[in-house]
């Protein structure tokens, strides 16, 4: 078994709203050292051991649903996990 972990994230070039409104708050919470935050999304995903090509199907299954590839970029981490 392998667990996968993907993250989502907005590409550096594209505002991220939801970013600038927590910076905002944490700026009122009188952080202002805090120069950015960006929010994304965090995926886990379990693959069966008899799963060949794993990137590739990863790799499809972000770019195809996870991650709005014009917007977003991703990245995962796979993990040999014992079941």
């Amino acid at each position: 078994m392998y667990k996968v972990t993907v993250y989502v994230t907005y590409k550096d070039s594209v505002l991220d709203p939801q970013g600038e409104a927590v910076k905002g708050a944490v700026h009122r919470m009188g952080y202002e050292s805090i120069e950015n935050i960006r929010i994304g999304k965090y995926f886990e995903i379990q693959v069966s051991k008899d799963e060949k090509d794993i990137e590739h199907v990863i790799e499809e299954i972000c770019d195809k649903l996870l991650a709005n590839v014009v917007m977003e970029t991703y990245r995962y981490e796979i993990q040999e996990v014992g079941m």
